[in-house]
């Protein structure tokens, strides 16, 4: 099965949370944060939203950090994905 996004929507994949902090701790799975990095699975063609114009400026297989409590999240065979709108995405990992 394919997820395929609507209007300005971006199917994103979370990159897995760290495990150790940076001083070497290790963490337990409850108190490891939500990661806010993902990678993009599928975009949306963009077109007309809300009356104005959208240019989707991101591309599949591009990694992103977006908004902490943005998007849907969805479960489709196995594999954990959130949907969210483009302006939800604030940065490109180069």
């Amino acid at each position: 099965m394919k997820l395929v996004p609507l209007s300005d929507r971006v199917v994103l994949q979370q990159v897995e949370a760290e495990e150790k902090t940076a001083s070497g701790i290790l963490l337990s799975s409850a108190s490891q944060e939500k990661p806010q990095e993902a990678l993009v699975i599928a975009v949306g063609p963009g077109g007309l939203v809300d009356g104005k114009e959208v240019t989707m400026q991101v591309s599949q297989g591009q990694k992103v950090i977006y908004s902490k409590y943005a998007g849907t999240e969805v479960k489709l065979d196995g594999q954990e994905y959130v949907i969210v709108r483009q302006n939800d995405i604030l940065a490109v990992v180069e």
